[in-house]
């Protein structure tokens, strides 16, 4: 009896024991819960010290090495834009200085002109000039002599360069690199070279002192530039636009006047503005091939503001002078958006 006591308390503190050491949530054996809640533990310390290790890393703002870099890039940038704004303002006063002071000039009386110390606003304003320079010499006609070699001319360049230049631009191989080499060359050519043969030849054909020969001059003249700035757009547009409009059904001539065309139309423009420009400003082939009065263009009508002694009439000189700019200004006013559009806009570009 008593060793069937003993046997059962025992068995009974063993059961006990076992239980308080191997498991339950209070206790501190090493049971399955005890061992969990270390690894928890030791699990979370580990991240915690990563995600510290990446938080030092990466930084806080105002504290970490990427922002003092971005912060110097920043710097750097700025200061390079407000360079190029200085040099593009010290370009833009240097090239309306003499402007600005033509139109000075054009509005003050003799007394001013002859002071021994100019002011940039006139003090007295006057007409004057403008009434003696249409009174000296033929201004109107002179002008509509230039507006028209010089209208007239562009056109035809415009003309003849288009589809020469869409040649040369899609079409590459030794023989249009050679032509495009050609055209640049070309323009290094100065004029004293060939007013000689060129005044030979015109006078061959009987058009010296005439409209026609000098349209024909400003033609030859401005076609290697239009040619050369024309290749330039034609090659800036994709020619997958082309095949997809051959992929439709459109033909050849349908794809160059619905497609091509209307993408090219800013760079036709601008080439036709410059060679209108070219020829308006153009000297010496008109000094040199028109010899009547009644057909010279304004640039050679305004050297006749100059006395036999080379003494200049500064007054009415600078008022027509003034006169001769103002249609570049205007023609360049009406169509910047035209020139500084984006000549591909909407399109697909490759």
């Amino acid at each position: 009896m008593s060793g069937t006591q003993d046997s059962g308390t025992h068995d009974s503190s063993s059961t006990d024991t076992g239980g308080t050491k191997g498991s339950g949530p209070d206790g501190h054996g090493r049971g399955p819960d005890g061992d969990g809640t270390k690894e928890g533990s030791r699990t979370k310390e580990r991240s915690g010290t990563k995600e510290g290790s990446r938080t030092k890393d990466l930084g806080t703002p105002g504290r970490g090495s990427a922002p003092r870099r971005a912060g110097g890039g920043t710097a750097r940038r700025t200061a390079t834009r407000t360079g190029q704004y200085a040099a593009l303002l010290g370009y833009l006063v240097f090239l309306a200085f003499p402007f600005l002071w033509l139109i000075s000039t054009a509005f003050k009386p003799p007394r001013e002109l002859g002071s021994m110390h100019p002011t940039w606003i006139p003090e007295a304003p006057t007409l004057e000039n403008f009434r003696q320079a249409f009174a000296q010499q033929p201004l109107p006609a002179a002008a509509g002599n230039s507006l028209l070699a010089a209208a007239v001319s562009a056109v035809i360049a415009i003309v003849l360069a288009t589809p020469m230049a869409y040649v040369l631009g899609r079409y590459r191989n030794r023989l249009s690199r050679a032509a495009t080499g050609w055209v640049v060359i070309s323009q290094a050519f100065p004029l004293v070279l060939v007013i000689i043969p060129l005044f030979l030849i015109l006078k061959g054909l009987h058009l010296v002192d005439s409209r026609t020969g000098l349209i024909m001059v400003y033609v030859v003249w401005s076609l290697p530039f239009a040619l050369w700035m024309l290749t330039g757009y034609v090659r800036a547009v994709p020619p997958e636009l082309e095949e997809a409009a051959a992929v439709d059904g459109a033909g050849r001539l349908r794809t160059l006047v619905s497609v091509t065309a209307p993408l090219l139309a800013p760079g036709i423009v601008a080439t036709a503005l410059f060679s209108f420009i070219t020829a308006w400003n153009e000297f010496f082939f008109a000094l040199v091939l028109l010899k009547s009065p009644e057909k010279q263009t304004l640039p050679v009508v305004l050297t006749h503001f100059l006395g036999a002694e080379g003494v200049a009439d500064l007054g009415p000189l600078a008022a027509a002078a003034l006169l001769a700019t103002l249609p570049s200004l205007l023609l360049f006013a009406v169509i910047q958006r035209r020139i500084t559009g984006g000549m591909l806009a909407g399109a697909v570009k490759s």
